[in-house]
């Protein structure tokens, strides 16, 4: 067993530490395109940092559209590039190279002067859309996209919510899950509309550090033994939601709300955020309901090796972002 264990110790910390199992590299990009006057568009293009570089993501616009030279400004965690743009855009491509590279999705809104907006997502199966055909991406429905992407493929967030089915009896899962929920509606809520935030980095190394304390609590349940936290899940669910709640709010700071529908976008963001996590979570029962059945033995023995999965991925990401402080 304990071979076993060591095993699959080691194969947690070659998936922590490949490139596909980064997390947050799923923090959207942002293209706006504002129309000053007719045929002439000012363009904002904001894309994350990743590992402090750039990514290689470019807009590319109709042939007949004509840009002004770029100008950059550096953002906490992100690059912002400014120029303008003469062409009507009424038809032709817009898409972004290289988008199917990654795991980024690109917000796009483009405004025109008669108040009419469209608002596109992009992903990397999908990184362009042609100009002129109807959308049914209105804008703030993309928030709620925008959500579920954030925590599908927020790897840490997802941990941190195995840990807690890991810790809980079915009768406690609830109560634990909307303890999670409540505390990092109240963060992201506070941070987007209030403007109460705090530092990135050590936000994203204390959701490091809730990862190695809920695996070490997990194992110790499985060896028989008695915490705080087993007994009283809620209450570790909630306090580190708060500070989950934070990194929820990142991904909103980078393309930021709507004007005069702020409150609508944060609900449907949420809304996307906990459509995913009640989706992990229904995943993860009939997982362990068929494991159940197939052999029961195996359950626990999942368990733990979860348990380490969540221990060691908690532990390689506390490493990196506490020496990129």
């Amino acid at each position: 067993m304990r071979l076993l264990l060591c095993i699959l110790a080691g194969f947690c910390c070659v998936v922590a530490l490949s490139p596909a199992a980064t997390a947050h590299e799923v923090n959207p990009a942002f293209l706006e395109l504002a129309e000053t006057e007719p045929g002439q568009f000012n363009v904002v293009w904001k894309q994350p940092l990743k590992d402090g570089r750039r990514l290689k993501l470019d807009p590319v616009f109709p042939e007949d559209c004509e840009a002004s030279p770029m100008m950059l400004e550096g953002a906490v965690g992100a690059v912002v590039a400014r120029w303008t743009l003469s062409c009507t855009l009424d038809e032709g491509e817009i898409r972004i190279d290289g988008l199917d590279r990654t795991l980024t999705d690109v917000f796009v809104q483009i405004h025109r002067i008669d108040g009419s907006v469209t608002s596109v997502v992009l992903k990397p199966a999908a990184a362009a859309f042609e100009l002129g055909e109807v959308t049914f991406d209105a804008p703030l429905f993309a928030y709620f996209r925008i959500g579920v992407d954030h925590i599908i493929f927020g790897y840490d967030h997802l941990l941190f919510v195995l840990g807690l089915c890991l810790l809980v009896r079915p009768s406690q899962l609830l109560l634990t899950v909307t303890a999670f929920t409540v505390a990092h509606s109240i963060t992201l809520g506070l941070s987007t509309l209030a403007g109460v935030t705090l530092p990135g980095p050590p936000v994203e190394a204390v959701i490091a550090l809730s990862l190695i304390l809920l695996a070490r609590e997990a194992i110790t349940l499985q060896r028989g033994g008695q915490s705080l936290t087993s007994q009283f899940p809620w209450a570790i669910a909630f306090g580190f939601g708060l500070i989950h709640g934070f990194g929820f709010a990142g991904a909103l700071a980078d393309i930021g709300l709507p004007k005069d529908q702020e409150v609508w976008a944060l609900l449907l963001f949420n809304l996307g955020v906990e459509a995913g996590q009640v989706a992990f979570v229904v995943v993860l029962a009939v997982v362990a309901i068929g494991i159940a059945y197939v052999a029961r033995n195996w359950l626990s023995r999942g368990k733990v090796a979860a348990a380490y999965l969540v221990g060691v991925s908690g532990t390689v990401w506390l490493v990196e972002r506490a020496v990129a402080f």
